[in-house]
């Protein structure tokens, strides 16, 4: 029998600083790279270790919501703030904080993001009420976006050949590593409940995780830096705010809030601050300066299909991850951690085919992204049956092969995308791709959360959990399948 109660909180949340974010680097030289810039093993460890940290507490606070809305006494539309102020600080910020890494040093600008991330997570856990928690969030979320734009940067600035396109393949595999983790992480340490903490200890963890990749990091990430940094384009930033703030803040606010007329009015604006941003952005290069979204960019074939694919794969990624945990927690009344293990096999398989990916993209090509969003809708299929005929009786184990199925498919999906994305890029223009990549990807991220989830819990009353997570699975899976097509698109091979 289906669970017809409403969850405490809102579906709608913002875009995870889901994958560690790349900068956008100059147009000009490219970046400085001397002998002694090389990146070690434990130094993209350390750069990794600290990309995870943002997006692995994104996902943490799924399956704590809850908890903290039971504890602060926080309504739905509170809560919805705790996670959209930080994905929409994240995400305003994200292509400024590259561009920042461009001019004073992007080692420089890890360390203070680590350390930034580090004393806002440690505020998140003091947080006396939940409006403290949502201020400290947002700063959470400025803190990320200083954080995340130097990971992909160093990467490209430091490495070079078969050893860039594996470091690449990594950075892509810590993104579905991170979000599965996030949620098993979380889950354990509310039930856990050490010293008393309760959901604070899932803010509380990256205090001490943050001092040690800072003291690895100021150990064992070499500085690069563009030679010619450009001025930071104001115009440009400004107006990728609004663009990101009328689009974003209703869809992750509208729905707890009743849908009141202010977020009519910025859905409304969206497309005007859009279109704004577009022509700013072309004169700016017709003049000869440096816009923070260059549109000659798009117009590189890899750019343009990889960008294209990317967005319905995280929208339907963002979606999955937040539906699938409430679903499991109200619908199945599992705990907090039995929701965070049901998703252990996607995150096992997920990293095991992000290892694969450069030797099946050396072989297969722009295949081994058809077939991986192939699998990823058989895993999609198998876990729709799996909730229609055991439902509600559905176990951890029981959601097993189907999850493990989809992790595999996803593993083979995203890194190589990425790695696409970069592929064709010249070497000045690599970091502003990667930060049209990963801000294109938090959008998509977002949409993903604010649709899927906002059908699910639409239909949730009249329909029941079951049924209401088959309609945004079987959602999911019609955008799966389209992105399918779209895999036809890509460049046949990989430079």
């Amino acid at each position: 029998m289906s669970d017809n109660r409403i969850p405490t909180f809102s579906s709608t949340a913002v875009a995870t600083p889901g994958t560690p974010a790349a900068p956008p680097a100059p147009v000009a030289p490219a970046p400085v790279r001397s002998a002694a810039a090389v990146l070690t093993p434990l130094g993209l460890l350390t750069v990794l270790l600290g990309a995870a940290l943002p997006m692995i507490d994104f996902f943490i606070v799924n399956v704590a919501l809850p908890t903290i809305g039971s504890d602060l006494h926080a309504g739905a539309a509170t809560l919805e703030m705790v996670v959209a102020g930080y994905g929409v600080a994240y995400a305003m910020l994200l292509v400024l904080g590259g561009r920042l890494g461009d001019m004073v040093g992007r080692r420089r600008l890890f360390l203070w993001g680590l350390a930034a991330f580090g004393i806002t997570s440690l505020a998140c856990g003091l947080a006396p009420d939940a409006w403290t928690l949502v201020a400290a969030r947002v700063a959470q979320g400025a803190a990320a976006a200083l954080l995340l734009p130097q990971a992909l940067a160093t990467i490209q600035a430091t490495t070079s050949g078969r050893r860039r396109a594996k470091a690449v393949s990594l950075y892509g595999g810590t993104a579905g590593i991170s979000s599965a983790l996030g949620q098993v992480l979380g889950g354990l340490l509310v039930s856990a409940d050490l010293a008393g903490t309760g959901w604070r200890a899932v803010f509380l963890v990256n205090v001490p995780i943050a001092a040690a990749a800072w003291l690895l990091a100021a150990r064992t990430v070499p500085e690069t830096r563009s030679p010619h940094p450009t001025r930071v384009d104001g115009p440009g930033t400004v107006l990728l705010a609004a663009t990101l703030i009328t689009l974003l803040l209703p869809l992750t606010e509208g729905r707890a809030a009743g849908w009141p007329l202010w977020s009519w009015l910025l859905l409304a604006a969206f497309p005007f601050a859009a279109a704004a941003f577009a022509v700013v952005e072309r004169r700016a290069e017709r003049a000869g300066r440096t816009p923070l979204l260059p549109p000659s960019l798009l117009r590189i074939p890899s750019v343009h299909s990889g960008l294209s694919v990317i967005v319905p794969f995280s929208v339907g990624f963002g979606g999955f991850m937040f539906v699938v945990a409430v679903a499991l927690q109200t619908g199945l009344h599992y705990g907090p951690f039995a929701a965070g293990l049901a998703l252990l096999p996607l995150c096992l398989t997920f990293f095991l085919a992000s290892l694969a990916g450069p030797r099946l993209v050396q072989r297969f090509g722009r295949r081994v992204v058809t077939a991986g969003s192939l699998i990823q809708a058989a895993g999609l299929a198998g876990l729709a049956l799996t909730v229609h005929a055991g439902w509600p009786g559905v176990s951890v184990a029981g959601l097993a092969p189907s999850m493990a199925v989809l992790g595999l498919g996803q593993g083979m999906v995203l890194p190589v995308l990425l790695r696409i994305v970069l592929s064709e890029l010249p070497v000045a223009q690599a970091g502003v791709g990667g930060g049209v990549m990963v801000t294109t990807q938090q959008s998509g991220l977002a949409l993903g959360v604010a649709t899927l989830g906002t059908l699910f819990l639409s239909l949730l009353p009249t329909l029941g959990t079951r049924d209401a997570l088959l309609a945004a699975l079987l959602t999911q899976l019609a955008l799966v399948l389209g992105t399918t097509a779209l895999t036809f698109r890509l460049p046949r091979t990989l430079r």
